[in-house]
């Protein structure tokens, strides 16, 4: 087996990958500073998720609904 089989090269997919990680630490640092756990632990799972996903559509899908989990969670009272 060919070890570059298992990296993704797509250039949208690293693009996607880098940018979802940018906000997740910002998510990370934000819950840090303020005592949120959710916040860190989404920030973390923003970070650490495109290396598990393919597709740059699901990288950018996945990424949307996860960033949106903690602003749904605090509307609703959780």
């Amino acid at each position: 087996m060919d070890p570059l089989s298992l990296v993704n090269l797509d250039p949208w997919y690293l693009f996607l990958g880098l940018i979802f990680s940018m906000i997740g630490f910002g998510y990370f640092r934000y819950g840090k500073r303020q005592g949120d756990g959710r916040a860190m632990l989404v920030g973390v799972v923003l970070m650490v998720y495109p290396y598990f996903i393919t597709s740059p559509l699901a990288v950018v899908g996945v990424g949307v609904l996860l960033m949106a989990g903690p602003l749904v969670a605090k509307r609703l009272g959780w």
